[in-house]
């Protein structure tokens, strides 16, 4: 990811805005609520779980062909899904002997789509 902005002076002064502070402690989300989001962005953090989700926000799939897609073993892909399903990223639904996989509901397509804007936003 290239660097967009100018680095981030420090303020020359040791004013307190208690004011901002008390409105911003009092309207920021529990730290377990926060705990609980970090955890949630590190299971983005790996590029083949990102693969996964991508390749879901188009169509369920089985792992056979998630594999095949992405060019991995079955084995490989099975473990990223099992991460994902915990986190409730992704569910799956059996069809006889196939499970197909897709993706948790809306928000998770979502959070893909403004990541992508974010990334592609022009300087």
């Amino acid at each position: 990811m290239t660097k967009k902005y100018a680095s981030v002076d420090r303020c020359d002064c040791d004013v307190i805005h208690k004011d901002v502070i008390d409105h911003v402690r009092k309207e920021m989300p529990e730290e377990e609520s926060l705990y609980d989001l970090a955890e949630l962005f590190k299971v983005f953090g790996d590029s083949t779980r990102i693969r996964i989700l991508s390749a879901l926000a188009v169509s369920e799939m089985c792992v056979c062909d998630i594999a095949n897609l992405l060019n991995m073993t079955q084995s490989a892909i099975s473990h990223q899904l099992r991460v994902l399903k915990q986190a409730a990223l992704v569910k799956n639904r059996r069809d006889g002997k196939v499970v197909y996989y897709s993706l948790d509901d809306e928000h998770v397509e979502q959070i893909i789509d403004q990541g992508m804007a974010h990334i592609n936003e022009e300087e």
